[in-house]
């Protein structure tokens, strides 16, 4: 089975996959794999979902794993038929903010821990993509980088930056791997590992990455990977058409960089809420209620005048009586003024009483 596979090219990371799946599978049954049928197959699928649980995403590499065994290294097309793949559940990549990004390369400080994730944050790059870039793959009169390891054997140039920016390179990124050839001084390949003639593993990138996450602070599930999740959002939001960002990210389908389009800021931020468009009136449980008159924090109503209410005035000392004074009693006095108090239903407040001499 792996030499039909190295007949057709196909990636070591694959082969190793469906090798491992399919020796797995013969394990389980005790058996070679042409002794066993449709069912067995059936029944080891169930195992895998029921009893290992292992994800949608293990669980339909063990199936190409079996369906290429049985239709190209076996020769039974019956078996691919009933080979049934598992719908994977559709998820919204996670995306770091700017400042989080800088805090995650903050962290950083070995140079080519740091180095590695800023390229992979700078040109979206892929981790493997990242660990397999050689000297000669930075051409820096052009500021482009040369994939020569990209998904799928697929070459493909990328600026040094985010597009969008004017120029379209990035001073920045190539300061910092100038800065880091003085140092290291790599031979063959820009980022090495043990040894000169193998690249860095992506293990460690990964580890490194994991501690620098929990000493910035970040509460999100973040891998290498999501740094290129948050290059092509950043670039989505500044303004760049998709089909740019497709090429730049190697993508063989424009409908995979349409996932971008549901996690940019400039998507939520559009939508209103249908709570807004309602008039406040019309929801009296949210509108202000009047304080209770006791409370010293509730402000007085202004004083207002009714043109239903007697004017008041205020008292003044009677003078003394006389004997030959005016016949005519004085004028009685009047009561002293009243606030005046805030109607609360239809009806009139009472008419103050005059006070009798």
């Amino acid at each position: 089975m792996a030499e039909d596979m190295l007949l057709r090219n196909l990636a070591a990371a694959t082969i190793d996959a469906y090798t491992y799946h399919v020796d797995k599978f013969t394990q389980h049954f005790g058996r070679p794999a042409d002794q066993l049928g449709p069912e067995e197959v059936r029944e080891y699928q169930l195992y895998l979902i029921q009893e290992k649980k292992v994800s949608w995403s293990t669980f339909n590499q063990a199936v190409c794993g079996l369906r290429f065994l049985y239709e190209v290294t076996l020769g039974k097309s019956w078996a691919v038929r009933h080979i049934p793949f598992g719908k994977r559940p559709k998820k919204l990549p996670t995306v770091l903010s700017d400042q989080e990004a800088s805090r995650l390369l903050q962290c950083l400080k070995h140079p080519k821990h740091r180095a590695v994730l800023l390229t992979c944050y700078a040109a979206g790059l892929r981790l493997a993509e990242a660990t397999h870039l050689r000297v000669a793959d930075l051409d820096g009169q052009r500021a482009q980088i040369r994939i020569t390891n990209g998904k799928g054997h697929k070459e493909r140039d990328q600026p040094g930056v985010r597009a969008g920016r004017c120029p379209p390179a990035s001073p920045r990124l190539l300061q910092e791997l100038r800065e880091y050839w003085k140092l290291r001084r790599p031979g063959n390949y820009l980022f090495p590992g043990k040894t000169p003639d193998v690249p860095l593993s992506a293990t460690t990138i990964q580890k490194a990455c994991k501690l620098a996450v929990a000493k910035a602070g970040i509460n999100k599930a973040v891998t290498p990977h999501t740094l290129r999740h948050s290059y092509a959002t950043s670039m989505l939001e500044a303004g760049v058409d998709l089909l740019t960002i497709s090429k730049l990210l190697g993508h063989s389908s424009f409908v995979t960089t349409m996932i971008y389009l549901h996690v940019r800021r400039q998507h939520f931020d559009r939508s209103p809420s249908p709570i807004d468009w309602l008039p406040v009136r019309q929801c009296p449980q949210w509108a202000e209620r009047p304080q209770s008159p006791q409370s010293p924090q509730s402000p007085q109503p202004p004083a207002t005048h009714d043109t239903n209410t007697p004017q008041v005035m205020p008292s003044t000392p009677e003078p003394a009586e006389e004997e030959n004074c005016d016949p005519t009693p004085p004028p009685p006095a009047q009561a002293s003024p009243t606030q005046p108090q805030r109607r609360t239903s239809g009806r009139r407040p009472p008419k103050p009483r005059r006070r009798r001499e």
